[in-house]
């Protein structure tokens, strides 16, 4: 028997193709122009340093717009939301592949990265609409593919545009797909009632989420370059927006019509999924960072070759996901996540036995281990984080735990190059200490080079800068391992059962 809650388009198949395009377009786009970074500044004669705010100005706009997903939903509806935020998004796609200098760039990004906000809550929220209960499971299992895939494939397809066309293209094979996204998503979901409220807008609200969150954003993303707290800027914007967050936070809470509903996090499922959520996706994040960074720096590899390395993670995911979908429901999730969280934990300490001669397929083959976890890793902790939702609530808390997602990958990108660094310095100052005349083997190694000449002794550093590095990554993937394995009791606080996740309400008649 089919659940009330759901609605059948005439192609269920059409629709979840078309609302899968759509997220996956987006969340590409958060990683694809990365690797195009020096050639866009290049070509728009700018330095590299004001090249990063390519990427900069999409993340804050996008970590604006994820928490105001539940009130957009309220004021234009779901179907509506969807679509018009698809068709903007394509719409400055285009024209950042139009711009003509940096500040153009900059403007139409910022504005791709709001459009793009609602995008991967509403997709969630109108996958768990057209499927009935019993496939709820299956439609964020293909979601969660989405979202493992798409990272994986932004990097190498963004090279590969940039060195066999053009940067523009980047952005300009946005358009067919949003186009077609968008026409299939309004054509198969249009007969679906909806209800939208025009309440007072809490335009205090408002204010304080785009300072408090926009200063954050920009400070994780420019800490590392302005050297943290040692810059004045940096102090001052991690200052104010502390202050405006701790304020949006009483603001809200004491507020009749709040623009997010931060009264979500009392129910348990929630708040603990969210955190393990944000957290497991900063862990897994960090290694997107930091493996491809130590192979293209330390290990010789191209970035190309780096990318083939690390992509093997997302092979399993497409395997084993749609299985994990389907009968997820007769085990408890939580079982399911440990699963996840033991896995990749155990990649990562796997990595502590890496040494500078390590070879392709080892790395590889560690990658395609971790993809058991990451596939056991998106559609439980988004099930649990939605279980006790219903109705608006549903579109409130995806935006909410996106959210968190994204902002956790913002952490996790800050913090995960500059621990890198640290400990690489740590590690380079004690191996050094041991190279000097009175240490035999070091005079010994000298002795075979050829004695102690300027061109040995600058040889010499480098084979220590790269050991240093090799134990600065070894330190990295132990804290990240044992990181995934707290995380294993931090999710066994939810409680279940967690089998109707995120129910929609069933749309009332009469709908506006």
């Amino acid at each position: 028997m089919q659940d009330k809650a759901a609605f059948t388009p005439p192609s269920v198949l059409l629709a979840t193709i078309a609302l899968s395009l759509a997220t996956f377009m987006q969340v590409l786009d958060t990683t694809i122009a990365n690797v195009a970074l020096p050639t866009i500044a290049g070509n728009l004669a700018v330095s590299a340093e004001q090249g990063t705010w390519v990427i900069t100005s999409f993340a804050v706009c996008n970590a604006i717009a994820l928490p105001l997903t539940g009130w957009f939903t309220r004021r234009f509806g779901q179907l509506k939301l969807f679509v018009g935020s698809v068709a903007l998004f394509t719409l400055t796609s285009f024209l950042c592949g139009l711009a003509h200098s940096m500040t153009e760039l900059i403007i139409f990004r910022a504005l791709q990265g709001f459009f793009a906000g609602p995008m991967f809550p509403m997709c969630q929220t109108l996958l768990l609409v057209i499927f009935p209960g019993s496939k709820r499971g299956m439609a964020l299992s293909l979601l969660s593919m989405v979202t493992v895939v798409a990272p994986i494939v932004g990097p190498i397809t963004g090279g590969w545009i940039t060195d066999n066309y053009s940067w523009p293209w980047i952005f300009y094979i946005n358009v067919p797909i949003g186009i077609f996204a968008a026409i299939v998503v309004w054509g198969q979901l249009r007969e679906r009632e909806e209800t939208t409220s025009h309440g007072p807008v809490d335009y205090i609200g408002i204010a304080l989420l785009v300072l408090g969150v926009g200063l954050l954003q920009v400070v994780l993303d420019k800490g590392n370059d302005l050297d943290w707290f040692a810059s004045t800027e940096i102090m001052a914007m991690s200052l104010m927006s502390a202050i405006a967050l701790v304020s949006f936070v009483i603001w809200e809470l004491g507020e009749r019509h709040p623009i997010v509903n931060l009264r979500l996090f009392t129910d348990r499922n929630f708040a603990i999924g969210t955190a393990a959520l944000m957290l497991g996706y900063a862990a897994f994040f960090a290694i997107n960072i930091i493996l491809p960074q130590w192979l293209q720096t330390q290990m010789g590899y191209t970035a190309i070759w780096a990318g083939l390395a690390a992509a093997p993670m997302g092979f399993l995911p497409l395997v084993l996901t749609p299985i994990i979908g389907r009968y997820a429901s007769k085990f408890d999730l939580r079982l399911l996540t440990t699963i996840s969280f033991l896995t990749m934990g155990a990649a990562c300490l796997m990595r502590t036995r890496f040494t500078t001669d390590v070879d392709f397929l080892t790395i590889a083959a560690v990658q395609m281990f971790m993809g058991i976890g990451v596939a056991f890793f998106f559609m439980p902790l988004t099930t649990i984080v939605l279980s006790n939702l219903h109705g608006a609530e549903v579109a409130e808390g995806s935006g909410l735990a996106t959210f968190f997602r994204v902002l956790g990958g913002s952490f996790s990108s800050s913090l995960a190059t500059w621990i890198w660094s640290r400990r690489e310095v740590y590690h380079h100052a004690s191996l050094t200490e041991n190279v000097s005349v009175w240490n035999p083997v070091a005079t010994d190694y000298l002795h075979k080079m050829g004695g102690a000449t300027q061109q040995h002794l600058a040889a010499v550093d480098r084979t220590i800068e790269q050991q240093a590095y090799m134990l600065s990554t070894i330190d990295y993937f132990w804290l990240v391992g044992w990181m995934f394995m707290a995380l294993i009791v931090v999710i066994w606080f939810a409680r279940p059962p967690f089998v109707h996740a995120g129910a929609p309400a069933a749309p009332p008649s009469g709908g506006h």
